[in-house]
């Protein structure tokens, strides 16, 4: 057995082929019945396969064709189907998809590419499965994750085969999967968590349950799915287990939440923390998934009442360094370092002073300057602090604000603009656009609509501010202290 998605997945198969994979909430596919399918599928790629699209909604059919791209050797790149259609398009253009697996309601927004269905009908379920071997190695890359780029265009993060496999060591050996484990599939596809839900899970023995959008809607119809479907694992940005704190009580069969992508607010979890095991995680999707953990049931909260990120993850090194590359002593302010098997390769494209942040080291060990601040507490844990850049997150998801800055100056009724980046009362961030109007009857409804076909909804700036000009300092650079600030209150 290679270390490969698709050869540990078999392996699982072979030991679960009667057990759940998928769950939905009208139809159970067991392992065996998801292999067959990821059979019938990979069976209908040309011969020479090396980028393939997803644009799929989220049902075992999705899981399937991910896993179907695998085992031919070539990467999938995930967008969701409501992602605007010019991002869309720059993403599968960068990464030069093959084609794109899709359904027939999706594919009036993918024009211009070759597309295949992937509609149960169309792949034929009842069609004898062609038996192919694994073609990829540990080094074939697995995925494109597009995540907020400085150039003022999104940037593809590529990650191996390997950097999965280890992830899902990882996650394994921290949290115990067992063979009765249900994981609740709810992150969109372009986010590491969805890595996290669905390959810890699958490749451990464990089951997915994928709600439908209307067990989304809101808390209390998301806990009614997890109820019936015996969820019991969680993993999900800061706000989700937000709003589930604030319920009476959690589903019994809960034993497990994992909060990621954002700083963990001790406010947060307070209530949960007696009815299941809470864990705070740190990771950039450059070094797959999670990079260090950290259980809020056994620790404590920091001064600014957030929780540390934790020690690394198994196979995984944190190192805070200083400018120059020196580890600063326990306690003082560096960079964030990661080294070990989840360290990925980079950005695809044309991107060579970001893809800098991925440093050879002499040895040939390739170490990651994640760009985040933090400190080494005096027990061994590491405490996040911020970003280094412009870079913020906003509901869980990175944004950089240059390019979100760089669409706006695209917009034709704007002559100039800034992005600025700031906190509400808790501490989270949102954007307030400074622009002056190259058209005095400017309408914000206008280019919202403008942004709306490059960036996706939590890029767009939350509020807007008509300038007359933006006001410069001596040097000529933009005076921050001249720009007024729109207060956003907290909202939890």
């Amino acid at each position: 057995m290679t270390d490969t998605i698709y050869s540990l997945f078999q392996h699982t198969t072979a030991q679960n082929s009667g057990r759940a994979a998928i769950i939905e909430n009208n139809r159970v596919m067991t392992f065996g019945e998801l292999s067959r399918l990821t059979d019938i599928i990979a069976a209908t790629f040309p011969d020479q396969v090396s980028s393939v699209g997803i644009v799929m909604d989220h049902r075992a059919e999705m899981i399937a064709s991910i896993l179907a791209v695998l085992k031919r050797g070539a990467r999938y790149v995930p967008a969701e189907p409501t992602f605007p259609t010019g991002r869309i398009q720059y993403m599968m253009q960068e990464a030069k998809v093959d084609f794109i697996l899709t359904e027939r309601e999706h594919s009036d927004k993918l024009a211009g590419f070759p597309t295949r269905l992937t509609d149960c009908e169309i792949c034929g379920l009842d069609s004898p499965a062609r038996e192919e071997t694994d073609a990829s190695t540990p080094a074939s890359p697995a995925y494109v994750l597009y995540t907020s780029g400085t150039t003022g265009r999104p940037k593809g993060v590529c990650v191996t085969n390997g950097n999965v496999c280890h992830y899902a060591r990882a996650f394994n050996h921290e949290f115990q999967v067992r063979p009765d484990d249900i994981m609740l599939q709810y992150s969109v596809c372009s986010f590491d968590i969805f890595v996290e839900e669905v390959f810890a899970s699958l490749l451990n023995g464990a089951a997915i349950a994928i709600p439908a959008q209307e067990d989304k809607e809101d808390i209390h119809s998301l806990m009614s799915f997890v109820k019936k479907h015996q969820v019991t694992m969680l993993s999900g940005f800061p706000y989700l287990l937000a709003e589930m704190n604030h319920l009476p009580h959690i589903p019994d069969s809960l034993r497990l939440l994992i909060s990621g992508g954002d700083v963990l607010r001790g406010v947060y979890v307070d209530r949960l923390l007696g009815q299941a095991k809470v864990y705070n995680t740190y990771g950039p999707s450059e070094t797959t998934v999670c990079a260090s953990y950290y259980c809020c049931n056994k620790g404590g909260l920091l001064a600014d009442g957030t929780y540390p990120i934790g020690t690394p993850v198994k196979g995984s090194r944190i190192q805070i360094l200083d400018s120059e590359g020196r580890e600063v002593p326990a306690g003082s302010t560096g960079e964030i370092c990661i080294l070990g098997d989840g360290v990925s390769l980079g950005y695809i494209g044309d991107h060579p002073e970001e893809n800098k942040a991925f440093e050879r080291l002499p040895e040939g060990e390739v170490m990651y300057r994640s760009g985040d601040l933090g400190y080494l507490l005096p027990d061994g844990n590491i405490a996040f602090l911020h970003r280094k850049d412009t870079q913020i997150m906003i509901y869980g998801k990175r944004v950089e604000v240059s390019e979100v800055e760089s669409r706006l100056y695209q917009c034709q009724s704007v002559e100039q603009a800034i992005v600025r980046a700031f906190t509400d009362e808790n501490g989270l961030s949102y954007m307030t656009a400074y622009v002056v109007p190259s058209d005095q009857g400017i309408k914000v409804s206008t280019v919202r609509r403008e942004l709306e076909e490059n960036l996706t909804s939590f890029m767009i700036p939350e509020f807007f501010v008509k300038m007359p000009s933006i006001p410069l300092n001596t040097n000529g650079k933009p005076d921050m202290a001249k720009l007024p600030v729109v207060m956003k209150a907290g909202s939890f």
